[in-house]
């Protein structure tokens, strides 16, 4: 006898699915970017999300993250500086350790360097790098001028 999968799994693919009931809900690009980034296995750089496999199967749920990412990042890479400066701005703002802290550990650290995807290619690694430590640059310069975070009266955004 066959097994029937319910009506709504069949008119969703898992890159759907994604978007619909996670990506969607979290409110910036960068927010996006770093989510999925952080389900890609360090050792293998292989996506996991154990729901998504569960329905989906592995191989599927793993190419709809992957692609996701790719989707995010260049998403992030179109945004302008200005643009960037807004989303970060509230990707920052409700983190429960103080913005400064978390600014300062990102520039010491360079932990966002291992956002990208691994498709992407150099000179957009570069790029998303490059405007991304100005960005944090911008906010401890801010932080350092008596500014009170990311979530209150913002430095002003660089244009681009």
């Amino acid at each position: 006898m066959p097994r029937f999968k319910p009506k709504a799994v069949l008119e969703r693919s898992a890159i759907n699915d994604l978007w619909k009931n996670t990506l969607s809900r979290i409110g910036t690009v960068y927010g996006r970017l770093t989510y999925l980034a952080s389900l890609r296995d360090p050792n293998s750089g292989a996506y996991k999300h154990h729901g998504l496999s569960a329905v989906f199967g592995r191989e599927e749920s793993g190419k709809a993250l992957r692609e996701s990412h790719e989707n995010a990042f260049v998403d992030w890479l179109g945004l302008s500086l200005a643009e960037k400066h807004e989303d970060l701005k509230q990707y920052l703002a409700p983190l429960e350790d103080p913005w400064d802290v978390v600014v300062e550990h990102w520039l010491q650290s360079g932990v966002f360097r291992t956002i990208a995807p691994s498709a992407a290619r150099p000179v957009e690694t570069d790029l998303f790098c490059h405007d991304l430590e100005a960005l944090l640059e911008t906010f401890r310069r801010s932080a350092r001028a008596g500014g009170s975070g990311p979530g209150s009266s913002p430095p002003e955004s660089p244009d681009r």
